[in-house]
């Protein structure tokens, strides 16, 4: 098939020199608003890929993230969002970026262009067979990224991958791929824009998902949150204080003597069994 990259084509908008701030800002959002109808139209390929992702994960696998850019950013952000959100342990949910650390705040040079380099990164975590890696391309040419899901599929590990283009060499390469067509940019290749806008939601509906489904929140409350500020520890409050009828300072008390939601509820109940 006949590999096109719609990230790379010309906007459909010109002259935007000559925009006025209004008129930049309208055009921007309605480029935006086409970006969840395309998030809409692979609902089935995220769904394959979650169903694997959770019975990994409950088998005692972990989910990898592997990026360059404003890619591998994304994913380190979702990765690091896990922890304190759902409380499950920082090794769970990893996200990997070319060029390492540094990259999240600077761009280092060539490093998505590595063939090797990817898949030394996943062995520094020991990856294996009960694990899932994700890449994550909105074009879908990254070789940080394709290199080391090649060398997964060799060692039986599940491969997944976020791109924006269709029928990109990611997606052929991937055992459950996800492609996002969100076409061109309002700035030509600027692919933080539509793109990034795209992997940030599937990756909102990758981790989100999971975790419910993992046990993670009951009725619609983060119950495993951790408790790292005081507007967390108010809402896990607000939370006991709704789910069995105490006082804020008798909630407080509670949360600070079992330190999440599920333990104080699960203790003040079993408490009047």
């Amino acid at each position: 098939m006949n590999f096109i990259k719609t990230t790379e084509q010309d906007s459909n908008h010109n002259h935007l020199e000559k925009m006025s701030v209004s008129e930049l800002l309208i055009n921007i959002n309605k480029e935006d608003k086409t970006v969840p109808y395309a998030v809409e139209q692979a609902l089935p390929q995220i769904e394959a890929l979650v169903v694997q992702i959770v019975d990994k994960l409950k088998n005692g696998g972990r989910l990898f993230y592997m990026g360059a850019g404003t890619s591998g950013r994304l994913g380190v952000v979702d990765a690091s969002e896990c922890p304190p959100t759902f409380g499950v342990p920082y090794d769970l949910v990893i996200g990997l970026i070319a060029g390492g650390d540094l990259a999240i705040r600077k761009a280092v040079e060539f490093a998505e262009d590595s063939k090797t380099q990817g898949w030394k990164d996943l062995q520094e975590h020991r990856i294996n067979s009960k694990d899932v890696v994700i890449g994550i391309a909105a074009s879908g040419t990254t070789p940080y990224v394709i290199s080391a899901l090649e060398k997964c599929n060799e060692n039986n590990i599940i491969t997944g991958c976020i791109s924006c283009n269709k029928n990109s060499p990611l997606s052929n390469v991937s055992k459950f791929p996800i492609d996002v067509v969100v076409g061109p940019e309002f700035v030509t290749g600027s692919s933080r824009m539509k793109a990034g806008t795209a992997q940030k939601l599937v990756l909102n509906m990758i981790t989100t998902s999971t975790m419910i489904q993992l046990g993670h929140v009951k009725g619609n409350k983060m119950v495993d949150m951790q408790l790292s500020n005081n507007k967390l520890v108010d809402r896990g409050a607000r939370m006991i204080m709704k789910e069995i009828n105490v006082s804020k300072a008798e909630a407080l008390k509670l949360l600070n003597e079992h330190k999440s939601v599920r333990n104080a509820v699960k203790y003040y109940n079993d408490g009047r069994a």
